[in-house]
């Protein structure tokens, strides 16, 4: 957790600093043939924003939470609403069938409550915090429809996205929900786009990333940002996890409207990204759905002894065989294995291993394919699209096997999991136990209260006493399991 940040003088600090260049970064052709070219740049590990990209791209339906909604606003008095039906927010007719055409049927938790506010009259500010998959950005998407005057030819709602690809997706759900209403145009603001000199935009919803809306709105002035009646900040917790995009939100917001309605949105719930949001969005109300507490309740835990990489490897080509596993997700942190195999095999259930270290990865990939496994890899080296690409065709059942980084291991709800392998135990840069990763790992089985299996392999003293550290951490039992006898194996199946 860091520091409590004053924002009003970080806000006067960071006005300084703040260049008029965007993107000081050439376009060399090999960004150009990239992802992540401009100001939408993510190292090849993964960022916060391909995090969220993933979370979005492998979840296709939404979370059934069964959380309270917490509401917080200044004046306790004012009244509240919420809907269960589209129909009762009184929609333009065919933004209500666009929305029906998307197989929304009815209001999920976050939208009962969020819609009625973001499209009250007059506009209320709102902040809108829950986790990725309970349907946000179907919720601000509607209102920034629904806020368009199309006979006004300007732009009216700025939609701000932290990465070309996240821009892209937020265009692509307005695109099919506005299908039936093509008199609201859009403008995609990201690398790439480009307006002539002199040129002013007449579309009427822009949405970007924030380097190329600060050159459009104030550097090139192609439109107006006075003018802008509805600001969607969204995946705001990536913006401040992002370098220099708080500054340039901070600039895009001093140069709207104090009239202009403000819609903050975030997955996460850290007083960092509160205390950003109420500098940016006055007198907001706040809207909460607090992400499920992940359980070890209705997971078996297990561990095997293992002396080396290789009894490891037996150990998981056994409990592969007998538990029956059909699909399995590998994690680890680096891998440099050549995907190539694109054989194609029915999901039956999904087993996951998590690794430390690359090479090890590489190693086990390579071995896996020889004995015969359709093996996916999702590394650095590929672009965004062919890492979306490898995940649709995972979950879609083209690919046995899925390696990737730990960054699955949190917030993904992938129902076939029924098993978790951490190949190597989880640490922190100290050596010690990493008890919260191990519990969002683990949690990747056991979800929609089915029941769950995690097993361990351990090689050495210290990944003994790492268990035992995790062991005493959530006081659940981890049993031994011996991995070369298929009876004891079948056991932990039924």
């Amino acid at each position: 957790m860091s520091q409590k940040i004053d924002w009003a003088k970080y806000v006067a600090e960071a006005e300084k600093n703040i260049t008029s260049k965007v993107d000081p970064t050439p376009m060399t052709p090999a960004r150009r043939g990239g992802p992540w070219g401009g100001d939408d740049d993510a190292p090849e590990q993964f960022s916060p924003a391909e995090a969220s990209l993933l979370a979005k791209v492998i979840r296709k339906g939404l979370v059934e939470s069964k959380t309270d909604i917490e509401v917080q606003r200044k004046d306790p008095k004012s009244p509240l609403y919420s809907v269960k039906t589209f129909e009762a927010l009184n929609l333009n007719p065919n933004l209500l069938k666009g929305v029906y055409e998307m197989g929304f049927n009815a209001p999920s938790k976050i939208q009962e409550t969020a819609l009625p506010t973001l499209l009250a009259d007059p506009p209320q500010n709102l902040i809108a915090q829950s986790q990725s998959g309970t349907g946000k950005t179907a919720a601000f998407v509607l209102a920034m429809l629904s806020r368009v005057d199309a006979s006004k030819k300007y732009p009216q709602v700025l939609c701000l996205s932290p990465t070309y690809e996240l821009a892209i997706q937020t265009g692509e759900v307005a695109a099919h929900m506005a299908k039936f209403c093509p008199e609201i145009e859009m403008k995609f603001a990201v690398r790439g786009e480009e307006v002539p000199r002199g040129v002013k935009l007449t579309e009427h919803i822009i949405i970007g990333t924030p380097g190329k809306v600060l050159d459009w709105g104030v550097k090139f002035k192609v439109f107006d940002l006075k003018k802008i009646t509805v600001f969607v900040l969204d995946e705001a917790d990536v913006m401040i996890a992002t370098q220099g995009h708080q500054d340039q939100c901070i600039r895009i917001h001093k140069n709207l409207s104090p009239a202009c309605q403000m819609m903050f949105f975030s997955a996460t719930y850290d007083q960092e990204v509160m205390d950003f949001a109420e500098h940016i969005v006055k007198n907001p109300i706040t809207i909460r759905l607090r992400r499920e507490e992940e359980s070890l309740d209705n997971i078996s835990q297990y561990y095997v002894r293992c002396a080396n990489a290789q009894e490891k490897y037996n150990a998981v080509t056994n409990i592969y065989g007998t538990v029956g596993v059909g699909q399995a997700i590998i994690f680890c942190h680096v891998s440099n294995y050549d995907n190539n195999n694109n054989s194609k095999k029915v999901v039956n259930t999904v087993v996951v291993f998590f690794f430390r270290r690359g090479k090890t990865a590489a190693w086990l990939s390579e071995k896996m394919s020889k004995d015969g496994h359709a093996v996916a890899v999702l590394s650095g080296d590929l672009t965004v699209e062919q890492r979306i690409n490898v995940l649709d065709r995972f979950r879609q059942g083209q690919e046995k096997v899925l390696i990737t980084t730990n960054v699955l291991s949190r917030g993904i709800d992938v129902e076939q999991v029924t098993i978790v392998v951490n190949f190597d135990l989880p640490v922190d840069v100290h050596g010690k136990a990493d008890c919260e990763t191990y519990l969002h790992r683990i949690g990747r089985t056991g979800r929609f209260g089915k029941r769950g299996i995690a097993i361990n392999l351990v090689d050495s003293e210290q990944s003994v006493a790492i268990l035992k550290t995790i062991e005493r951490h959530f006081n659940k039992k981890i049993h031994f399991l011996n991995a070369d006898d298929s009876d004891e194996i079948e056991k932990i199946g039924n």
